[in-house]
């Protein structure tokens, strides 16, 4: 699983961070720098999808494809990755929003597939 990953930072350059946690909230994979604990990723990651879903229900927005965190030094994007995992990737602010979306779709389907 983390060869998905490393997939992801090598076509986007831009990216610093990944990881595959459980829609439960616990690490599965992730490719982190020393200053990041995967456990806490991991649960922040579920309860933004679980907020997230909430949200796109009751304004009727359908299913959740993916959410976006915008900060000033870069973006956080969750998107599942089948029913019981989500991907989560830290880029820098340049990335390329479009090719991270592309990639990490790729990535979430192919951890679906593993997962199953």
């Amino acid at each position: 699983m983390t060869g998905i990953l490393d997939e992801i930072d090598v076509n986007v350059r831009e990216v610093e961070a990944a990881a595959v946690v459980s829609v439960e909230g616990l690490p599965i994979a992730s490719k982190l720098p020393d200053q990041y604990e995967d456990t806490i990723i991991a649960a922040m990651t579920a309860a933004m999808l679980n907020l997230g879903d909430r949200i796109a229900s009751n304004l009727s927005k359908g299913s959740l494809e993916r959410i976006m965190v915008e900060g000033t030094n870069g973006v956080v994007v969750s998107m599942a990755a089948g029913p019981n995992a989500v991907l989560t990737v830290s880029a820098a602010r340049e990335a390329p929003l479009g090719l991270l979306f592309l990639e990490m779709s790729k990535a979430a389907k192919k951890i679906s597939e593993l997962l199953v």
